[in-house]
């Protein structure tokens, strides 16, 4: 009777499973489901997960590749999850224009639960309430183009402080001929960007100011601050294997967790620290920072508390800002430098404009920069082949959605590439994949902005969503290149070509380091 009962209720169990398998794929061959095309490539249980972590190859030259297969949306698996990749610009106006709510949230990633306080930080927190009034903070009183402009006298100074650092080293080492330099000193490139950057966005949120002349004790809180954040970035941009697999969540495959965890508890130490001296000096006083804004703004705010306790909020959100700001921008003034390098011819046009527009008798300031329409062109040009987020943010659609007639169902992942999206040879001719800056000064491509309102170059996204920082990166983009053309003979040893390496993670971070030979073009009195 046992056994009876047993075989009818696995030929039961069985009738189910072929029924769902039957009605699952007559809505599969339905045209109203229709799914965009799955790549090949793709492993047994895996998917396509191995392609995500290649340290020989970043994952948007596989998407990109696959993009050339099988059009310019397509799914890929990544264990039981689903990803939908877009690489045309017309689809991704759709998504951001017709379906922009519903791709408006972040999947909740183990990588980010882990580094955003439990996705409290308002870049990767789900799209609702909490995201909106966070944002709407953070935009008046830091972000807009107006608070960057009020902001000028903490940028411009800190801007002057670095080009001094690099020409009282030459002037030190300027009768030291070593390797054939001849009078040109040899400095870190990437590192010095890195290093202006943090110190900019370090003083416009926390009011910390740290300088290489300063002190041991500033250079090595820097260094600190530097390697975290680069940290931060790194591990954000990987998967973790329960992504994929979730019955995997016990197991730390790799030790990735482990990494993302051990960051996130030396980052929350540092943010821990200031929040406390914030407190303890009240905010009151003029130099008034995004910190002190931050604290005055959670103090009885039951809409801010509402997502977490009110010192999660003031770290979570100005750790955001401080990783996001300081990233982007030092990211694409490294590859900024890379190709001008690469195309002296691109790189002499600059300072020949520079010369024009600003000369050689005093320094170069922000109100010049309108006048230098060869560098913006330069800017857009790195911004559209090396774009600093070449995936950008994963999002996750929160209901169904129909995309080019391909129906996209609730729950399946976001990838734009971004990378591939802006080498699009029909938008940029023939010549996509040159840096070729005089392509903004035409009459088809000169009114083209970075600023999500032309999908043919959303460097920095678009949407909703899109990156808050733009202005802010922007300015200093603009105004750190001026600076640095303008004060320094650039070169590379034995002129060798820059080697243009990717690396892995969130951000497009150049691979190698930059080492590049300068030498001052100005009088000592302008250092």
């Amino acid at each position: 009777m046992e056994f009876s009962s047993a075989i009818g209720s696995a030929a039961a169990a069985a009738a189910i499973l072929i029924l769902y398998y039957y009605l699952l794929r007559r809505r599969s061959l339905n045209p109203k489901y229709k799914l965009p095309p799955e790549a090949g490539g793709a492993r047994l249980i895996l998917g396509h997960l191995h392609l995500m972590g290649d340290a020989a190859r970043p994952p948007h030259f596989y998407l990109a590749d696959m993009a050339d297969q099988h059009g310019p949306i397509f799914t890929i698996r990544l264990g039981v999850r689903r990803a939908v990749v877009v690489s045309s610009w017309s689809i991704a106006k759709e998504l951001f224009t017709s379906c922009d709510a519903a791709v408006s949230s972040r999947p909740k990633m183990r990588a980010i639960k882990h580094l955003s306080y439990g996705f409290a930080m308002f870049g990767f927190s789900p799209y609702g309430d909490y995201w909106r009034e966070i944002r709407k903070i953070a935009n008046t009183e830091l972000l807009s183009s107006h608070r960057v402009e009020v902001m000028s006298h903490v940028y411009e100074p800190a801007i002057a402080q670095s080009v001094k650092e690099i020409y009282s080293r030459w002037e030190d080492e300027r009768n030291i001929y070593k390797d054939g330099l001849s009078g040109r000193v040899l400095v870190d490139m990437k590192k010095w960007f890195a290093e202006l950057n943090l110190n900019v966005i370090l003083a416009m949120v926390a009011g910390k100011r740290f300088s290489a002349a300063a002190g041991e004790d500033d250079g090595e809180e820097m260094r600190r601050c530097r390697a975290v954040f680069r940290d931060f970035f790194h591990l954000l941009g990987l998967f973790v294997p329960a992504d994929a697999l979730p019955w995997l969540r016990w197991f730390d495959l790799g030790g990735l967790e482990k990494r993302m965890k051990r960051t996130a508890k030396e980052l929350d130490g540092i943010m821990a620290e200031w929040v406390v001296e914030h407190r303890r000096k009240g905010g009151d006083t003029a130099a008034r920072d995004f910190m002190d804004v931050m604290v005055s703004a959670v103090r009885g705010s039951e809409q801010l508390t509402r997502q977490a306790d009110a010192d999660t909020v003031i770290k979570s959100t100005c750790q955001m800002i401080i990783a996001g700001g300081a990233d982007t921008s030092s990211v694409v003034l490294t590859w900024a430098l890379s190709l001008l390098l690469n195309n002296r011819r691109v790189l002499a046009k600059a300072q020949e404009e520079l010369d024009k527009h600003v000369g050689r008798t005093r320094r170069v300031k922000e109100s010049d920069i309108p006048n230098l329409v060869y560098l913006q062109a330069v800017v857009k040009e790195i911004l559209r082949l090396y774009p600093a987020g070449p995936l950008g943010g994963p999002r996750e659609f929160t209901q169904d959605c129909s995309i080019k007639g391909y129906h996209i169902p609730k729950g399946t992942w976001l990838m734009v590439n971004t990378w591939k999206l802006q080498r699009d040879p029909d938008v940029w001719s023939d010549d996509a994949l040159e840096f070729k800056p005089e392509r903004f000064l035409t009459t088809r491509h000169g009114n083209i902005d970075v600023k999500g309102q032309n999908f043919e170059l959303i460097p920095f996204g678009a949407g909703r969503r899109i990156c808050p920082g733009t202005n802010l990166a922007l300015h200093m983009m603009h105004l750190v290149l001026a600076n640095l053309l303008q004060a320094f003979e650039v070169g590379t040893v034995c002129d060798e070509a820059v080697d243009m390496s990717e690396s892995l993670g969130l951000s497009n971070l150049k691979a190698t380091p930059l080492d590049v030979l300068v030498a001052p073009r100005l009088s000592p009195e302008h250092y």
